[in-house]
């Protein structure tokens, strides 16, 4: 009669009478299935994308199916699924060694919805020859006593919400050093649920009070007195921001509250402590100007000099036309704000002579007046700040009589009649500066 095979593990069954002469070496190789199962490793690879990976469990032969633990390797890229023929009653170690964020799913062939093997985890199973389940926590009986939880082994994580109620505990039995760090949040108390009777003198100190546990509805009216609060306890990250905007104003226009807390600020459209006068120059002058080291902002006023005045002319009958005004020179203010240090050139005009100072502005002169006894045109004051209107044209003393004309008619004359040249000034230009160094 010839052999047949166990269900379980497939071993070798001889009869009595059969197989004479290899009984040894069926017997050892019996012997090797039967340590293969209760004592072998293997790893198997299922790397790649999804798919269904196939352990055998052959008769009478070394399978990967009968290993007592396997491990499952490889990158994958999809959903896994690794089975073993049906029937099979077997425990199993499984450990899940894979990499990327897929399932691992340890099931029979064609019966069991199978297990999920977590990733990085072992795995305890048995098959009862139609499903496997995981061996674990969740399904073995039992309790854990208090003897067997480490101290601080238990974390808020590890409680459902309001699982631990005051009547689960005993009177001062949770101290202060059974609590890790913020792990009692105002989530897991009911209100008013921790009394003045269950702490401790002290117990509550700030390291275990989380930021902003303590709200005001925990807190009873009048509960925070200053004698509860320590010098400089309340500081700037203890206090709700306010709709000021952190920064530097100058000029400021500050809103205080009631309780002295500076809820408003704006910087003003002035310059601080502006209008000291620190520099006044008539022309024709040079020189160079030297701020104050405090000053960050000046005002400078420039002026050019006026046109000269045009010369007379005499009339054949002896008359006399005298020449025009020059015209006025030009007038503006410059605002400035400055870097220090700063230091700079300025030349300031004599009668028909421009001003200017580096790098702030220029102003021109007036033109000359016509001989023909037409004015001059004024002149201007390019990128001021404000620019001035013109001041009056200042004429010159005249000769008015007909000796004078007679007397300009060969050159000797005032104004040097007859010449037609113009050849008098009247205004000289002027510098004034004033700086924001004031109170």
């Amino acid at each position: 009669m010839p052999s047949s095979f166990s269900t379980d593990l497939k071993l070798e069954l001889m009869v009595t009478g059969e197989n004479a002469g290899t009984w040894g070496d069926k017997t050892n190789t019996n012997l090797n299935l039967i340590q293969q199962a209760i004592a072998g490793y293997q790893g198997v690879s299922i790397a790649g994308g999804a798919q269904t990976t196939a352990l055998v469990m052959s008769n009478a032969a070394l399978s990967n199916a009968r290993n007592m633990v396997i491990e499952f390797t490889g990158a994958i890229t999809g959903n896994q699924t690794v089975t073993i023929p049906d029937g099979i009653e077997k425990y199993y170690i499984l450990k899940n060694s894979t990499s990327g964020a897929f399932t691992v799913t340890f099931k029979y062939a064609s019966t069991g919805s199978g297990i999920t093997l977590t990733q990085g985890f072992l795995t305890a199973a048995f098959g009862d020859g139609s499903e496997i389940y995981k061996v674990d926590l969740t399904t073995l009986q039992g309790t854990i006593a208090t003897a067997q939880i480490a101290n601080l082994a238990v974390t808020s994580a590890k409680l459902a919400s309001f699982a631990v109620t005051t009547a689960r505990l005993a009177s001062l039995a949770v101290t202060s050093n059974r609590l890790a760090t913020n792990a009692v949040t105002t989530a897991k108390l009911n209100s008013l649920a921790v009394t003045s009777s269950r702490i401790a003198s002290f117990a509550v100190t700030t390291a275990r009070i989380a930021s902003l546990a303590v709200t005001s509805t925990r807190l009873a009216s009048f509960g925070v007195t200053t004698a509860k609060l320590d010098t400089a306890a309340v500081t700037a990250t203890r206090l709700a921001n306010t709709a000021v905007t952190a920064g530097t104003y100058t000029s400021a226009t500050i809103t205080v509250d009631a309780q002295g807390r500076i809820t408003g600020a704006s910087s003003g459209t002035a310059g601080a402590g502006m209008g000291i006068p620190v520099l006044a120059v008539k022309g024709p002058a040079t020189g160079t100007y030297t701020a104050s080291p405090s000053a960050s902002r000046i005002g400078v006023f420039l002026m050019a000099g006026a046109g000269n005045v045009g010369g007379n002319n005499v009339g054949d009958d002896g008359s006399v036309i005298f020449g025009g005004t020059g015209g006025v020179g030009g007038y503006g203010y410059y605002n400035k704000s400055i870097t220090q240090p700063f230091s700079q050139p300025y030349s300031v005009g004599g009668a028909a002579g421009n001003t200017t100072m580096t790098n702030v502005g220029t102003v021109n002169a007036g033109s000359a007046g016509g001989g023909g006894g037409s004015s001059g045109s004024p002149g201007t004051a390019p990128g001021a700040s404000l620019e001035f209107p013109n001041y009056p044209a200042i004429a010159p003393p005249r000769a008015n009589h007909p000796a004078g004309a007679i007397a300009g008619a060969f050159g000797t004359g005032f104004n040097g009649l007859g010449t037609g040249t113009s050849n008098v000034g009247i205004q000289p230009g002027s510098i004034f500066v004033v700086e924001n160094t004031g109170t």
